[in-house]
């Protein structure tokens, strides 16, 4: 018990790290200069744009690199490179949800709600159901995390997260080319 309260107290030290970080990151424009300055190399560029197209705090700054590498490189390049990218986003937020945010939320919910919110989950339709809602938070323009932890709680195998988060990021990024260059 106490060990799981102090995994509970590290995860949540991660989390608020991480949300200053990225902050600090988009305040401070410096997000913004290492994509433009990457954005040459279209393969590069468009990997580290998509590995922060994942996250709500840098979004909008990897988006828009996203568009400026599309404006002298493929659309479909752009976007696999970028997809690639998204993924590795995706399966580090995922693994980390997966792995020891789960254990943190049943840590914090009372055991008798627990019990019956755990007989709710697994009937079958939410076995599917739940991930499936991530997924479409996933390829819609809302926060990828809220999609991501829809999908680790869900106990989905990564195997199977994999080309989902593939496929969702590669589509959506080729959206946004396709919109931008008026395709669309």
């Amino acid at each position: 018990m106490i060990n799981r309260k102090n995994n509970l107290k590290r995860d949540l030290e991660i989390i608020i790290f991480s949300i200053i970080i990225a902050v600090i990151l988009v305040q401070t424009e410096i997000l913004k200069d290492l994509l433009i300055s990457v954005q040459e190399w279209r393969f590069l560029g468009s990997l580290l744009a998509g590995i922060f197209f994942v996250s709500i705090f840098t979004v909008a700054p990897s988006a828009v690199i996203l568009v400026e590498i599309m404006q002298s490189n493929p659309i479909w390049e752009v976007a696999l490179f970028g997809g690639i990218g998204a993924l590795i986003g995706d399966l580090l937020i995922f693994s980390f949800i997966k792995e020891s945010l789960t254990e943190d939320i049943k840590l914090i919910i009372n055991k008798n709600k627990y019990e019956r919110l755990i007989s709710i989950f697994h009937l079958k339709f939410f076995r599917w159901f739940v991930p499936f809602i991530g997924a479409l938070v996933v390829a819609s323009p809302l926060p990828d995390e809220i999609g991501l932890a829809m999908m680790g709680l869900s106990k989905m195998k990564t195997v199977i997260f994999i080309p989902i988060s593939f496929i969702l990021n590669f589509l959506g990024i080729l959206v946004i080319g396709l919109i931008a260059k008026g395709l669309m």
